[in-house]
Order: C-alpha cells, then structure tokens, then sequence
C-alpha cells in the first residue's frame, strides 16, 4: 500500500504548487513587467485587471480591494446601514459576512440552509425579516449559486438591499424562468469575491473585489477603500486602506486568461467523483441545482447519518488522503455570536451538515488516478 501511495504522488487538498509549474513562465512575464516598471501600488495591471474581471463577468464596475473581508466591509459602509441595523446570513457557512456585521455595530441575524445545496433558504429568510431589517448576505456556497429569483423577490417586496458574497462560486451561472443567465455576484447592485489564493480565481497572497451595477456606489466604494479620498491629500469621509497589490493583480490576469479551463478541470474531476461514489449506501454527493451550474471551489459529500466523521478522516489520513470540513460548528452556536441568544436546535440542517459534511481533494490539478485512489480507499473506509 504504502508503494501504491509513492506511485500516486501527494495527494494535495489543493495543489496550487503543480499549477504554478504549470503556469510559470506566464506569471513569470506578469511579475517580470511589475518589478520593471515599479508601481507596486495601484499599478497599471490593477485596473486591467478589473476591467477585464468585469467585462468577463458582464458586471458595470469591480473595484479591487485587499481581501474579500474588505470587500463586505466596504460594501457596509458605502451602503450607510445605522447601528443596529439587522442583516440575515445563513447559519451554515464562514464567518466573513457576520462578523463584519458584528464589527460594524449591526446585528447579524441567521437563518438555516437548503440541505441540499448548502445555500441559504429563501423560504427561511422572509420569516426572520423584522422592521430593522436592512439587507441579506447570500453566501454562494461551496461553488453554486444560491436560489437568487425567490431571494430577489423577497427583498424588493421589504425594500432590502442583497449583497452576494461571491468568494466561492465565482463565475458560476444562475439561470432565470425566463431564461436569462447572470453571473454570481452581478445579479443584485453589488456582490463581493475573494482572491485567497485557494479559490478558483487566486492570487499569491491575499485580494478581495466589489461587484457593483450602481455607479454612485462603485465610486463611493473606491473612495471608501483609498483612505476616503478622491484626490490625494482631499478626505472627503472617513475611508480604510483596502488595495489590491499590483504583482497580485498581475497573478490574477493570467489565472483570469485560464478561468474556463480551470472551471472545466473542476468540473470533470467532480463528474468522475459522482461516478466512483455511486456504490456507497447513503453517502451524498454534491447536489447540482437546475437554476445553476457548479465550479466546485469544494466537492463536499454528506457522510451517512451515524458514521463518525474523525474517524473517516482519520483513516483517510493514514492512507495518505487529505480532507476538510467545511464548517464544523454553525454560526449560531460559536462562542464570539453567543450574545444574539440562539441554541443548538434553532437551525437543525445546518447542524446536521455540520456534523456529517466532508470535502475531498478538488482542484485543477487533480488526477485520475488519484481519485480512484480517493474514492477505492473511502469505500473500504464506509
């Protein structure tokens, strides 16, 4: 077994090192003409690269900030909200969106999911709509849209604003009854993403942008995220330092040329993934919605009710296989949200996701042979 293992190379969780090699002699030039020409800050390559990002994505504006949390951020103080204002987000899901809520002085308000897609409930969400209610963060989970028409719906009908946090699913298609299709993060007036560099469109380091379809907000957003300033030396608000680094602007337009290709590669590892785990009794694999393609930023399988998920991992481990869980503990019960009084039992599926998913290696890298590896190996484990 263990020669076996040799044979198959490391299995990486995320093997950015392999597409680096691949890649090189590209970044290379990228990073060759930034250090020649030297503008390290707000260099040429920043606004190409948001140009380009949104006309790839058919959005009006992308202004480019230091990271995805910056973007939320920044989009929660273009936006105005008071203090105690009320913003819902699901209970299943990463911290970004609530706890700048909480930073802000605004109360984050969960719901539960879809237990299929992971996303937010839309059926879930008008019910906890209060008069303090001013917006709703929609977390596009895992590399799917969540369901945006019923969501879009709901907020014109209480006058709320959305705020797609686009951080996994970027480039991930969601179809309208009528037909028409739009990208995530461009469906409602302003959308964030992150360029951690294990996402599907990542940097060497850390970035965030906004998506905005509101020109008055895309400009007050760049002028929050530039020390609150137009022109140099005039303050007109109260702003942050949130800039995207010129050499990660230059990473990111050639993994930006290379996008489809990426998606593509996830696509089909996830494909054969489907076709390997059909044997196991019970365990489910990654749910497609008929309303949005998928970009698997992680193919995340729901283990059997009852099995115990550490010692899955840990056996995966001994054999090699690396794994995640994305997220072990719902929002609703951390310790840093204990004060807004919920309990275990408010949000019953996304305690039960937490308890039973697991995510396996997905990246653009990813073998075949390795996921046989992967998929013989869980088998055996179940």
């Amino acid at each position: 077994m263990k020669n076996e293992i040799l044979s198959l190379g490391e299995i990486a969780m995320v093997d950015l090192k392999n597409q680096y090699k691949r890649l090189s002699g590209e970044f290379g030039v990228g990073l060759d003409s930034v250090l020649e020409h030297t503008g390290f800050i707000n260099g040429k390559e920043v606004g190409v690269f948001a140009e380009k990002l949104a006309t790839k994505t058919a959005s009006y504006f992308v202004v480019p900030c230091a990271n995805g949390t910056d973007a939320l951020q920044l989009c929660f103080m273009a936006l105005g909200f008071e203090p105690g204002s009320e913003v819902i987000t699901a209970a299943f899901n990463y911290v970004a969106a609530a706890e700048v809520a909480a930073f802000m002085g605004l109360k984050p308000v969960f719901v539960d999911v879809d237990p299929q897609s992971f996303n937010i409930d839309p059926e879930k969400v008008e019910s906890a709509i209060t008069e303090k209610t001013k917006a709703i963060v929609v977390v596009h989970l895992f590399g799917q849209s969540a369901h945006m028409e019923p969501l879009i719906a709901i907020a014109k009908k209480y006058d709320l604003i959305i705020i797609e946090d686009n951080a996994q699913s970027i480039f991930s298609e969601y179809v309208f009854n009528d037909g028409s299709k739009k990208f995530t993060g461009t469906m409602t007036e302003i959308g964030t993403t992150s360029f951690f560099p294990s996402k599907n469109l990542g940097c060497f380091g850390d970035g965030g942008a906004v998506f905005s379809q509101d020109e008055r907000l895309a400009k007050l957003i760049k002028k929050y995220a530039n020390h609150g300033q137009e022109r140099k030396y005039t303050y007109d608000l109260v702003g942050i330092n949130s800039r995207l680094d010129t050499i990660q602007a230059a990473i990111l337009l050639v993994k930006l040329n290379h996008i489809e290709e990426f998606i593509a590669s996830r696509q089909n590892a996830a494909r054969l993934y489907d076709e390997l785990l059909t044997e196991i009794t019970n365990l489910e694999t990654p749910h497609r919605s008929t309303y949005s393609t998928h970009v698997f930023h992680q193919y995340t399988v729901k283990l059997p009710t009852g099995v115990d998920r550490n010692q899955v991992q840990e056996k995966l481990k001994e054999k090699g296989i690396p794994t995640m869980v994305y997220y072990p503990t719902p929002l609703h019960v951390q310790q840093a949200f204990k004060y807004l009084g919920y309990s275990e039992g408010n949000f019953p599926v996304s305690e039960d996701l937490s308890n039973r998913v697991l995510s396996l290696p997905m990246h653009t890298e990813l073998p075949e042979n390795q996921q046989i590896y992967i998929c013989e190996v869980l088998k055996k484990v179940l």
